[in-house]
Order: C-alpha cells, then sequence, then structure tokens
C-alpha cells in the first residue's frame, strides 16, 4: 500500500483540525522556536514491521537527526529538524524550513506544509516550540551539514518506531524525584538510536492522535547512557 495518499491524508487532517480548533498561547518571557516533523516515503529498505494502522505502510518515514556529543544542550539527543526564530523569520514554519536546511541539506522547495500543532512549552529552557508538520513531496538528499551541530541524519521507517519491540520508558532519577517518557529504538545507517525526551513525547502523542500506536509494554525501561542532563520538559 503506498504511503500516499492515506498517510498523508491522516496528517494534513490533523493539521486541519488543529488549525480550526487552536487557540493563541502567550510567550510571555518563553523564547519562540519551531521544529519541522517532514514525513515521506523512504527510499531505502522498508520497514520489516507490518504496521495494524491501514495508514502507516513499510516505506513511511520521519526525518530525525542526531545531535552532536559535544554540545552544551542536550548532547548526543535525537531529535527533529529545527531551532529558535531568527529575526528574518517569517514566523515559524520559515524557521522550520531555514533549520531544516541548515542542519540537514533538505531542499524546502520539495516540501509541502501541511500546517502546525499546538504549542509546546518548555519549562527548562523557556521555550516555546510550534511543530511543524510537512509532507516530503520531492525528496532531497540529507546529510550532516555541520558536525559541531549534528552527528547523524537520518529517515526513520515509522513501522519501526510504532513496533513494540522498539518501545518502552526512559526515567530519569535525580534527588528524589523521577520524569518518566516515552522511547523508541531506531536502527539508522550509521548505528543505533534512542529517541526519547521532547522528540519521543511528540512523537508519542502525534500517534496516539493519528490512531497510529500500537499496543506496548509501558513498564519496560530503556537504559540512558548520558551525561550530567536535565529532562526537557
Amino acid at each position: 500500500m503506498p504511503a500516499e495518499p492515506t498517510a498523508r491524508a491522516q496528517l494534513a487532517a490533523l493539521a486541519q483540525a488543529n488549525h480550526s480548533s487552536s487557540r493563541a498561547h502567550d510567550a510571555g518571557e518563553s523564547r519562540p522556536a519551531a521544529v519541522l516533523i517532514l514525513f515521506g516515503v523512504l527510499d531505502g529498505l522498508p520497514s520489516e514491521h507490518e504496521a495494524q494502522a491501514a495508514a502507516v505502510p513499510r516505506d513511511l518515514d520521519v526525518l530525525l537527526l542526531e545531535r552532536a556529543s559535544t554540545l552544551r544542550s542536550h548532547p548526543g539527543q535525537v531529535a527533529f529538524p529545527g531551532g529558535r526564530l531568527d529575526p528574518r523569520d517569517d514566523g515559524p514554519v520559515a524557521a522550520a524550513l531555514r533549520e531544516a536546511h541548515e542542519e540537514t541539506g533538505v531542499d524546502p522547495a520539495g516540501v509541502e506544509v501541511l500546517g502546525t500543532l499546538e504549542n509546546i512549552p518548555l519549562e527548562y529552557s523557556q521555550h516555546l516550540v510550534t511543530p511543524v508538520l510537512a509532507w516530503w513531496r520531492h525528496p532531497s538528499p540529507v546529510r550532516v551539514v555541520d558536525e559541531r551541530e549534528s552527528a547523524d541524519v537520518f529517515r526513520a521507517p515509522v513501522a519501526d518506531l510504532l513496533d513494540p519491540a522498539n518501545r518502552g520508558v526512559t526515567v530519569i532519577r535525580r534527588d528524589g524525584q523521577e520524569w518518566r517518557g516515552p522511547g523508541f529504538l531506531v536502527r539508522a545507517e550509521n548505528g543505533d538510536h534512542l529517541v526519547w525526551g521532547f522528540t519521543g513525547l511528540v512523537l508519542d502523542g502525534l500517534f496516539n492522535r493519528l490512531g497510529w500506536t500500537e499496543p506496548w509494554d509501558d513498564t519496560r525501561e530503556l537504559p540512558l547512557e548520558l551525561p550530567d542532563i536535565e529532562p526537557e520538559v
């Protein structure tokens, strides 16, 4: 079953529904930022997992990157392309496309923006993040553009992310407190990745809203082998 039009239609409907019911969020002292959630049709080997959702064929994927391990903020974590709004950006959509081009080399001309999702406030970093939902109409080659910023850029099969065998929770325990969040194990050309934190939460929420989530074990803990870190949310 081709990824288009079923997956794209569901993503577009979600973006439209959000646009129709969205409310303005008071940014306050938050710093505006945007991320690009870019879905497309995988040009390499498809997932071996047969997803339960009819709209998720084996060749549907999403663009992700691994942050450089030398960064001060969230080193080594998997993320969507994105960053803070620049004064030259005409809103969060422009910022997400610009950042995606600067970080992965993706050609914005081949990206069809479907809409934006609800702004997500990040208390720790004082950012207000706008997720920009998009469809990769004409995929372009992607790569690590700046090794000081990224360690890997890869297209993750959505069926792999939905596979219960690749799902679990990450747990941070510190000073008598505990933070738990959804995690996804992903195999990429340059190695395995753990998707967690903000990116894991966004993907988990998005899959739930689309009706794509498959039953998975939310008691399974995925190990975090990271330097001194703070939770994103």
